[in-house]
This record gives C-alpha cells, sequence and structure tokens, in this order.
C-alpha cells in the first residue's frame, strides 16, 4: 500500500551521535528530548504551512495538512487522507503537483525538476536554524542528565 503522506526528517549535523549518548542517559531524557523536538517541529510547520497558503491554491488546500510529529529528530508531515479543497480531494493527490508541478495536469503550474515551490524550500532554508536549536536543546538535556552534552 503506498504512503498518504509525505514525512520529512530534518538533517540535523552529529545525530548518529548524539542519540546513541542519550541511549546511555536516563529514558526521561528522551522523553525530554522528544518533547523539545516536538517544539521545534512545531515551529518548522508552522513556517511551512504559511508558505504553502501564500504560494499557490493548491498550495493553500495542502498547506492545512502540514503538521509536526513527536520524534528524538525534528520531523514535519504533509498530505495523507484528507479532503480538502471544493472537490474533496485527498491532499495526497494534490502535494506533489503542488509542491513540484506538472508537465501535462493543467492544474498544476510547470515541473521545476529537481527544485521546490514551497515545501522543501521552505525547510531548507531553516535548515541551519533547526539544526543549532536542537543541537543547543539536545546538549542542554543530556548535560542536566550527567551527559557530556
Amino acid at each position: 500500500m503506498a504512503k498518504d503522506s509525505l514525512t520529512i526528517k530534518v538533517r540535523i549535523t552529529g545525530v548518529r551521535e548524539t542519540l546513541k549518548a542519550f541511549k546511555d542517559l536516563p529514558e526521561d531524557a528522551s522523553t525530554e528530548l522528544r518533547e523539545g523536538t516536538l517544539a521545534l517541529s512545531q515551529l518548522l510547520a508552522k513556517k511551512v504551512e504559511a508558505a504553502g497558503r501564500s504560494d499557490s491554491p493548491q498550495s493553500a488546500l495542502v498547506a492545512g495538512t502540514v503538521r509536526a510529529r513527536k520524534d528524538r529528530v525534528p520531523v514535519i508531515v504533509a498530505g495523507g487522507p484528507k479532503k480538502v479543497g471544493s472537490r474533496r480531494t485527498p491532499a495526497r493527490k494534490i502535494l506533489f503537483g503542488s509542491e513540484f508541478g506538472a508537465t501535462t495536469l493543467k492544474q498544476f503550474r510547470p515541473h521545476v525538476g529537481n527544485g521546490s515551490y514551497w515545501f522543501f524550500q521552505t525547510v531548507e532554508a531553516h535548515q541551519h536554524e533547526i539544526d543549532s536549536a536542537w543541537n543547543k536543546v539536545a546538549g542542554d538535556i543530556a548535560r542536566k542528565f550527567g551527559g557530556d552534552g
């Protein structure tokens, strides 16, 4: 079965080493990391949603499905089976056309190849900010629970 939504995990420098170090800390440390990361994911999801709402009519329809997912690294999800628009089309059927365009479907803008109209473009624009914030959150939690940080 095909996935109904698009899931993006933000690239973080040193994530493997940090998560490996968290295995030696109490379970509460991982719980706090998930909560801190959720706040970062929600911030990014709001920025991506705003970019979608201000982009094109199709992007605006799908933008309402962008949400944060609780994980140890920042994750946002878009699309899914939620019905949007006057024709009640599942968001997953509009997501990729609004993000990358299309060559034959007239309701979408021209295909941009490896480019992006709103979703990935916004994530990449805030990559460094989220990376720095996540490393700070993880370091603070590691220090709190007695790790090296």
